[in-house]
């Protein structure tokens, strides 16, 4: 056994100073007027003065007269407490030789050898753990993609501002509309890159009275206005708007966007932040439940139209699973002979209790809840079990069934539709299926191989509203169609207007050179009819012929020769 040998005091003081020396920590010792005496290489390291610079020098390096106020009563804070307490601690910033900021936790403890004073110091630089709080802050309070302040953040400098001023705000709530189509079809990275390009155009307006500018997450964003201008107010809003009016330029593709805004005001509308931002989000549901692209304020009455929606949501689903929904036909005709040529197929709701009623009724509530492809399918099965019903009887009609981006994006959407050919003894090109412009908008490549697919499976296509987009002539150029359906609102006036008749000229003309068939749609005189008949229009639709009927009121129709000579009803 080995005898055990003490430390000597030399040796163990040169050990100290050993293991003092290569700490991570810096450590310094000051003497009794808190002048340097020595400091170890750590020190050195981290706030880049040798040894030789700091010797002699005081805690602040320059004397007091060169140091700021703020540092001087720190100085003196640190003096004062070690004089009585004889121990320091605290946490903050230290400039290092370069003028770096560096944030640290500093301890001083007072002792006293052979009766002199000293002071020993030891520093940790904690910037990796305050950078790592910072982060963690950031993630917790502001939104990752864009930078904003999130929601909490949003509600927390309302509620400030509230109880400190109580002046009066605004609460405003903005949301991008058609986000799930846009996301559908464009993908979720680029419609990131909108939502960049819209936070960026908002900031770059420099909105006067707006304090708080949040993003609640997705396509959901909360404004903080100050409102002691009101038409100023109106007036910044109005220019959030108009920032949509130019095209957003994503992968060499013009996208619009469309926002709706709800608005509440502080003290008119209550007193507490969360209760105020509920407010101006009723409001805003209120706006796009009305086809968005406006802005609406709070009232009262929007608290009973958010328990009818969701009355109206619990029916929806009752129906859909209780198969309420039923295809109504309005006969398409051959304007020369009067003969149904096909029918377009229009959605109705069977209501247990008020009737019969018509897509303004529930159509928007269907998109909001995504109920639209188990509608679309619902619809598709009745449509393809009624033409296989006619075809017994020997009609070959064909019947339109409309559809839009949200049925597109449903990866089942094709298979459904080629399931109905087999299923049912038709033929492929006795369905029509009828886009609408708003689709097409996006030009995502998905929606263009669905129409591909469908259009090599047989089925005929056509473009429903032509005229009313923002690219109609570059849709017919890029996808297959075999009609075009001339808005009604080009063949209203067009008896008495010489530029709308202009326009559906324009439209059959073009028809013919990309050998396509045209529709009219919204026929509703006896001279809207004549005329599109001597501008070569074949077919058309609208109540001058028939309005949207049931299956068995339809069939009725295809047995007896239709009446088009009569007024239509209104």
């Amino acid at each position: 056994m080995t005898t055990f040998t003490p430390l000597s005091l030399s040796t163990k003081q040169q050990l100290l100073s050993e293991l003092c020396e290569h700490l991570e920590d810096a450590v310094f010792i000051l003497d009794a007027h808190l002048r340097y005496l020595t400091i170890n290489s750590a020190y050195k390291e981290i706030l880049g003065y040798k040894q030789e610079f700091l010797i002699g020098r005081p805690l602040g390096i320059y004397a007091k007269e060169f140091l700021s106020e703020k540092e001087s009563a720190l100085f003196k804070h640190i003096s004062d407490t070690l004089t009585t307490e004889g121990y320091y601690e605290n946490k903050f910033v230290l400039a290092t030789r370069y003028g770096q900021k560096i944030n640290c936790h500093i301890k001083f403890h007072k002792t006293t050898v052979d009766g002199n004073t000293y002071y020993l110091a030891i520093v940790r630089d904690i910037s990796s753990t305050v950078k790592d709080r910072q982060q963690l802050s950031h993630l917790l309070n502001y939104n990752q993609l864009t930078g904003l302040p999130n929601r909490k953040v949003f509600l927390s400098q309302s509620n400030d501002l509230l109880i400190a001023t109580g002046q009066s705000v605004v609460f405003t709530r903005a949301n991008i509309d058609r986000y799930r189509i846009l996301t559908n079809s464009l993908g979720q990275d680029l419609v990131n890159e909108l939502m960049i390009e819209f936070v960026d155009r908002v900031n770059e307006l420099e909105l006067k009275k707006l304090i708080c500018f949040a993003h609640f997450g997705g396509d959901d964003f909360g404004l903080l206005f100050e409102d002691n201008d009101t038409t100023m107010i109106h007036s910044e809003i109005e220019r959030i708007l108009q920032i949509c009016e130019r095209p957003y330029r994503i992968k060499n593709k013009n996208i619009y966007l469309q926002i709706s805004i709800g608005i509440s005001h502080y003290p008119r509308d209550g007193h507490e932040a969360t209760n105020l931002v509920n407010k101006a989000e009723k409001a805003l549901h209120y706006a796009k439940q009305q086809g968005g692209q406006e802005v609406r304020q709070y009232t009262d009455k929007m608290n009973h139209i958010a328990v009818d929606n969701l009355q109206l949501e619990t029916e929806l689903r009752q129906a859909i699973n209780g198969n309420q929904f039923e295809p109504h036909y309005q006969p398409k005709v051959d304007l020369d002979t009067g003969a149904i040529v096909g029918f377009e197929a229009l959605v109705r709701w069977r209501h247990p209790s008020r009737g019969l009623l018509s897509p303004k009724h529930f159509i928007d509530a269907i998109v909001k809840h995504k109920m639209s492809f188990d509608l679309f399918c619902q619809m598709a099965l009745q449509i393809a079990e009624q033409l296989s019903a006619w075809q017994n009887m020997g009609f070959t009609q064909h019947v339109c069934i409309n559809a839009d981006a949200t049925e597109f994006g449903n990866p089942r959407f094709f298979d459904v539709v080629d399931q109905l050919f087999t299923q049912f003894p038709i033929h492929p090109h006795q369905l029509h299926i009828e886009v609408t412009e708003s689709s097409l908008m996006l030009r995502h490549i998905n929606i263009k191989e669905q129409l591909s697919a469908l259009k090599t499976l047989g089925v005929c296509l056509a473009l429903d509203d032509f005229g009313t987009g923002y690219a109609s002539l570059s849709y017919l150029q890029e996808y297959p169609f075999d009609f075009i359906k001339i808005d009604k609102s080009f063949i209203a006036d067009m008896v008495d207007n010489r530029t709308q008749k202009a326009i559906v000229q324009a439209i059959l003309d073009l028809t013919v050179a990309l050998d396509m068939s045209a529709i009219a749609e919204g026929i509703e005189t006896e001279q809207q009819r004549d005329l599109l008949l001597q501008m070569g229009c074949q077919h058309g639709q609208g109540y001058w012929f028939g309005r949207p009927v049931a299956a068995d009121v339809a069939t009725k129709l295809l047995t007896e020769p239709l009446v088009s000579k009569q007024t239509p009803e209104h």
